[in-house]
């Protein structure tokens, strides 16, 4: 359902960075974003069906992602939605959400927490279609697969083990779970 919202202006959804300027600009983890970005492909199934839901009269043709590159869901699921983007035929931005609160506090998880990736699809003319927080419950249920590796270890100490879980084969069904999920999302929030 297409809602108005006052947060984000046609001015300052057009200074925000695009997704390789953002990019370009970021100081921590350019790696792993890359790595994500390379490593994302949306299935034709689904990039057929984002397609359809652009293209009906109260699509979205925007999306306005608030991020932070520190975080991992930040540089797992940033790139997962700027390839969804792509496959869709929308115009991504990115803010930071710290330099951004008054973005960021509109949108809080729960009523509460200034989650990260926040997605905010919009219209052309800049209307509420539809807001993804931070990742898929699927993701969610399965995050202690990955801080089991942490179990009576330091983040330093577990550097190694992160960094081969981030490559492995969970982490690329999180990043697929996004895919699902935000097409399941966009369909439900522009049905007739």
């Amino acid at each position: 359902m297409v809602t108005k919202q006052t947060a984000i202006s046609a001015e300052r959804f057009a200074q925000a960075p695009t997704y390789a300027q953002y990019i370009a600009q970021i100081e921590k983890n350019k790696d792993e974003f890359a790595f994500n970005y390379e490593n994302t492909t949306v299935p034709e199934e689904y990039a057929q069906r984002l397609r359809a839901v652009v293209a009906r009269p109260n699509g979205p043709k925007k999306v306005l992602v608030l991020g932070e590159d520190w975080c991992p869901d930040v540089y797992r699921g940033l790139p997962v939605l700027q390839r969804i983007a792509e496959a869709a035929g929308m115009d991504l931005r990115v803010l930071a959400r710290d330099q951004n609160l008054d973005i960021a506090d509109q949108y809080l998880n729960k009523g509460e927490f200034r989650s990260i990736p926040t997605a905010i699809f919009l219209t052309e003319d800049l209307d509420q279609v539809a807001v993804f927080i931070e990742r898929p419950e699927r993701v969610t249920a399965e995050l202690p697969l990955m801080t089991k590796l942490l179990e009576g270890r330091t983040r330093e100490e577990a550097a190694d083990d992160l960094r081969a879980f981030r490559r492995g084969p969970i982490w690329a069904r999180w990043r697929q779970y996004t895919i699902e999920d935000v097409t399941e999302l966009l369909e439900k929030a522009t049905a007739s």
